[in-house]
């Protein structure tokens, strides 16, 4: 059995970039790795196994995107690629149905930061500036009122899961932008060329 500091980030890129073909998901697990990043250098955490968890979360998406088949299909994957067994867990755990329960510190972050990483892209996109750089909270709480406003995104789903991870709604809003303009420049959100 692999030692969990055996495995890379470059070995996580690589089922990445073997799996997945949509530049907007590989976006949104890289925005999913810098939370999660994020949060494991708030509290301390392996900064390497929590990135690497956000970075995988999504792999088996293209392959298996029903909810039945998504994780709990690509656990086996992530097995004989050698990815540690605490990540596969985390992973498994961003599923709902997959059985396994979100207990972690781990587990929690992966669950808060999934959904709204994809609701702060999407309010990101169709601002002026269409950055990262100089988008708030404040910006996201107008747009999460707007429930046909990325419809997609599960504001309940978001409010439970920052609730359960036990930071307060708008300060994780907060965090995990400030965590996403750290790779804003790869994101394609660092501000339009023409303002």
């Amino acid at each position: 059995m692999q030692n969990q500091s055996d495995f890379s980030r470059e070995q996580a890129l690589g089922i990445v970039k073997n799996y997945i073909e949509s530049p907007n998901l590989i976006n949104h697990m890289l925005s999913v790795e810098a939370a999660m990043r994020y949060y494991a250098r708030h509290f301390g955490e392996n900064e390497e196994i929590w990135g690497i968890t956000g970075l995988l979360h999504d792999f088996d998406w293209e392959k298996f995107p029903s909810l039945e088949q998504h994780g709990v299909s690509g656990a086996p994957i992530l097995r004989d690629q050698g990815v540690p067994e605490e990540i596969i867990q985390a992973i498994l755990s961003h599923v709902d149905g997959s059985g396994v329960p979100r207990e972690t510190r781990m587990q929690k972050a992966l669950y808060a930061c999934d959904e709204l990483t994809g609701l702060i892209t999407a309010v990101a996109l169709v601002r002026p500036s269409r950055s990262l750089m100089d988008l708030t909270a404040k910006s996201v709480k107008k747009k999460w009122k707007d429930k046909a406003f990325a419809a997609g995104a599960n504001r309940e789903e978001i409010e439970q899961a920052a609730l359960d991870f036990g930071v307060e709604l708008w300060q994780h809003v907060d965090n995990v932008i400030l965590a996403m303009r750290e790779i804003a420049g790869i994101l394609g959100l660092s501000g339009n060329p023409e303002d």
